[in-house]
């Protein structure tokens, strides 16, 4: 089993990581050639200011007194500058924002991997094209983009990584430390000569990254006083800085100003996935080559933000958030960054017809460069048979097309180049996605035969090692001979035809897993499907078969509409009365049903977005003072107090530890888990879903009640016992142990239905404000680890009660947890062919969200399974009793 679980988790593993390979691989190419407008531009200088974490609908409403939180940036937008909504992309957190704003691409998820704070891989950036660029601000943003820049002209000026804390100050004064230190810096530049030339060149970029709204919109929401004071200070701070560098550049007019933000925060402090209240960020911007106020009689958008805004009679310009990275190029006359899609935003720009068409053409051949790039490379690494180029955009097409607007800007046709070189981009675009995803479908054939196999095989494990319906056979050793070789030769194919082809080493892996899966598979078939066939209830099979299938279903469903689980537990409470166990467990059968009825009601109770509830949390006393007094501590400003750090961090360390000094025996140990883990579970719980783990460690009692009852019911018991005298290290006697049923699957369907009920409670209270018991500094490792241990504490309880069970119906431990793989299996199966990297913003985060989960639950019971093991089974005894002996 060991064995086996190890493989199972690698097997996952590849599965895990395959859609990252086929669906959200980095889209850079190198080796183009750098881009830039040849007319001179309007502006020597761009300011970028960065409010991180800012919406769009908080910045621009009105309150009730009709005044704007932000008055001088409204001014801007009625009076000087152009604005708009800048749409993000998922996943909407800091490094892909500004990556997007600063060097026009989205960024793939790869950078997870390193907090996104360092770059996975090199690019291009407008920081790295400019002549020289200054920046202040946060330490986990503004490293990034000068470690990744060429030569040594990006200056970095951060504040120390202690100052992002969400609790012990005003974070307010992140962005104040900003402010203050540009001042100082052009205060500095009149008395230094060198520094004085180097802020007067042509070609530079100054960025202030402004953490302190995001900071604030963490710690107490966005609709917070701290949230909207925080930009109310950044509305004064801008003002305060325009004035000053208009002072020192003499009012020459040549700065260009942009305020923008990396990403939103929903009504709960959180980012992250692909709401609107996160993709929504403002966009304004002033100065010199952008374009005034537009008065408009009439506009239309979707969201309807405009009335709410007070904002309809003045022009929307909406972008994407890469666009900005081609107008901040465009405005200072610096080359679009390498790997920019960007397309250049024209109404933005208060400029000549011919500036813009020669700016378009130049946005058009900076993408067409890029296409030209990654055909070239696929086309190297495909075999010229197999070779399929990107019809649309053939060689002739792109110099007809490049030909054919370079001929309308001399013309003076200046509309009609525009309009021909946005067709260019659109279709270079198009050719880009094409090149990126050319073996999309070889690789997600791949996966999937690896699935497929995957999933037979444990069936048929399931079938041969743990039922009655097959027969021992004599093996056929010249058939067993013939099979390896013939695999063996498969495999050997593949890799050569990967090899030819210069693949990544990740392709072998895809490719080649099917092989061994599918020769396992095929061995027991040819041994022992002739003899399986034979024995096979056919009939109830197939009932079970498309009960089952429709049970998935259900479950599939479920991740699109949480009411569909509190449908399922109803349906859970009236299991006994279908299958009349009421009339033999009266007590148990009322237990069960209203317990099922109490959790049925978490599905529906409502999403993250409330205030901290601490009176609901009703659990140990020295974990509910510490989460009383924190919340307390942080509200008034006082930061996190040292004691309840340190009594935090010692009740987690020791959740996993103290229940292994109790009994073995079944409710003893199963009490003192529960009552282990809920302290450290209240201690990350705001809410309502600190009752979660009572109400589901009252259905697990009752579970296992209930299928002491079953059993006894369908008269499957070998041998009958008192649960309360049942000891978990005394169940390996595999004499002991029955064959599975068709009535296990249920069993196994009821433990895969209580996980994902808790999925559904904690995916709608995902709230920053669970960690800060134990710290409030900014840490994403440490803060997502202690997020991840709060989701695994309920489905560490249910996998203790799922052991006990199988310990209560005499299955082996692995039996119901195979079954269990497959049902998981299926439904990842199903999630895989969901994913999808087109769509709205929401859609895309939301499938990729779903097949994570999964297949991430998959993992999670196979480790779960030792860890439910091991905290039912061992025991640690710190002080042993020593016989005495008479003399």
């Amino acid at each position: 089993m060991p064995i086996f679980i190890i493989a199972g988790l690698l097997v996952h593993c590849v599965f895990l990581a395959s859609i990252f390979d086929i669906y959200f691989t980095s889209p850079l190419v190198h080796g183009m050639t750098p881009q830039r407008t040849p007319l001179p531009p309007p502006a020597k200088r761009l300011v970028l200011f960065v409010a991180d974490g800012l919406r769009a609908d908080t910045l621009y409403e009105l309150d009730d007194n009709g005044t704007s939180l932000a008055p001088y940036l409204r001014n801007i937008i009625e009076y000087k500058g152009s604005w708009g909504v800048s749409h993000t992309h998922v996943p909407t957190e800091s490094r892909p924002g500004h990556v997007a704003l600063i060097a026009g691409f989205y960024e793939d998820v790869s950078a997870v991997a390193k907090g996104w704070k360092e770059n996975p891989v090199e690019f291009d950036s407008i920081f790295n094209e400019s002549e020289y660029t200054w920046s202040w601000g946060s330490p986990d943003i503004l490293p990034m983009f000068a470690k990744g820049a060429s030569g040594d002209h990006v200056y970095t000026y951060c504040y120390t990584a202690e100052k992002e804390d969400f609790g012990a100050q005003d974070a307010t004064k992140l962005d104040t430390w900003v402010f203050d230190h540009v001042k100082n810096f052009f205060q500095a530049a009149r008395s230094n000569q060198t520094l004085f030339s180097k802020v007067n060149e042509e070609k530079v970029v100054l960025f202030l990254h402004l953490l302190g709204i995001d900071t604030n919109g963490h710690a107490h929401r966005p609709n917070s006083r701290e949230y909207k004071d925080n930009i109310r200070k950044v509305d004064e701070g801008i003002n305060n800085i325009v004035s000053e560098l208009e002072d020192f550049y003499g009012n020459d007019g040549k700065t260009a100003f942009i305020l923008t933000s990396d990403h939103g925060m929903t009504d709960w402090g959180s980012h992250g996935a692909g709401h609107p209240s996160e993709t929504l960020t403002p966009l304004i911007a002033w100065g010199a080559g952008v374009n005034y106020p537009q008065k408009v009689a009439s506009q239309f958008f979707e969201d309807e933000f405009l009335k709410e805004w007070k904002l309809e009679k003045w022009k929307r310009l909406d972008v994407n958030q890469a666009d900005i990275a081609p107008l901040m190029a465009s405005l200072i006359g610096v080359p679009f960054p390498l790997n920019s899609v960007g397309i250049l935003p024209l109404d933005y720009l208060n400029n000549s017809a011919h500036f813009k068409a020669e700016s378009m053409f130049t946005n058009a051949v900076q993408i067409l460069e890029q296409f030209k790039m990654k055909m070239t490379q696929k086309k190297e690494t495909t075999l010229s048979f197999l070779f399929t180029p990107f019809q649309l955009l053939s060689d002739t097409e792109q110099i007809n097309i490049l030909r054919k607007a370079r001929s309308y800007i001399h013309q003076e046709q200046y509309h009609e180049a525009v309009s021909l070189c946005e067709t260019l981009i659109s279709l270079a675009l198009e050719g880009l996605s094409y090149y990126h995803t050319y073996d999309r479908l070889f690789l997600g054939i791949s996966v999937v035969m690896g699935f497929v196999g995957w999933t037979s095989y444990v069936i048929l494990l399931i079938v041969k090692t743990h039922t009655s319906l097959t027969r021992s056979t004599q093996d056929n050793k010249a058939s067993t001979v013939l099979l390896q070789y013939g695999f063996a030769a498969i495999g050997i194919l593949i890799a050569f035809f990967l090899l030819i082809q210069t693949c990544p080493w990740t392709y072998y892996i895809y490719c080649l897993l099917p092989v061994p899966v599918w020769y396992a598979v095929v061995k027991e078939v040819i041994q022992d499907l002739v003899s399986l066939l034979l024995v096979f209830p056919l009939g109830q099979s197939i009932g079970f078969l498309v009960a089952g299938a429709l049970g998935i279903e259900i479950l599939v469903f479920s991740f699109f509409y949480r009411s569909t689980l509190t449908v399922g537990l109803i349906a859970f409470a009236g299991w006994p009365l279908i299958t009349r166990l009421w009339a033999q467990a009266k007590v148990t059968t009322l237990s069960w049903t209203l317990l099922c009825l109490l959790l049925a009601m978490f599905p529906l109770m409502p999403v993250v977005g409330r205030e901290p509830n601490i009176s609901l949390m009703l659990s140990i006393a020295l974990s509910t003072y510490v989460v009383n007094s924190t919340h307390s501590s942080l509200q008034h400003k006082q930061g996190l107090p040292v004691i309840n750090q340190i009594i935090s961090w010692t009740t987690l360390a020791s959740s996993l530890f103290v229940p292994l000094l109790s009994p073995t025996f079944f409710f003893q140990r199963l009490l003192s888990i529960l009552l282990s883990l809920m302290s450290s579970y209240l201690l990350l719980s705001t809410g309502y879903e600190a009752l979660f783990p009572l109400a589901l460690s009252g259905l697990m009692f009752a579970w296992i009640y209930m299928e002491k009852e079953a059993l006894q019911h369908y008269g499957d018991s070998l041998k009958t016992k008192v649960l309360a005298v049942l000891n978990f290290s005394y169940t390996t006697d595999i004499t002991q142990f029955r064959q599975l049923h068709l009535d296990d699957i249920r069993r196994s369907f009821f433990f895969v239905s209580f996980c994902l009920v808790w999925k559904a409670v904690i995916m709608t209270h995902f709230d920053p404000a669970s960690i800060y018991c134990f710290l409030t500094v900014f840490n994403p490792f440490i803060m997502g680890s202690l997020l991840v241990w709060k989701i695994a504490i309920p489905f560490v309880l249910v996998s203790c009660a799922f052991e006990a069970v199988q310990v209560t119906t005499q299955l082996s431990s692995k039996s119901l947890f195979l079954i269990v793989l497959v049902i998981s299996d299926i439904m990842a199966l199903h999630f895989f062919f969901l994913v999808k990297d087109y769509g709205s913003w929401l859609d895309i985060g939301t499938s990729i969200s779903h097949y994570v989960l999964v297949m991430v639950f998959t993992i999670f019971i196979m480790l779960l399974s030792g860890l439910a093991q091991l905290l039912t089974t061992k025991r640690i005894e710190l002080w042993r009793r020593t016989k005495r002996h008479s003399m």
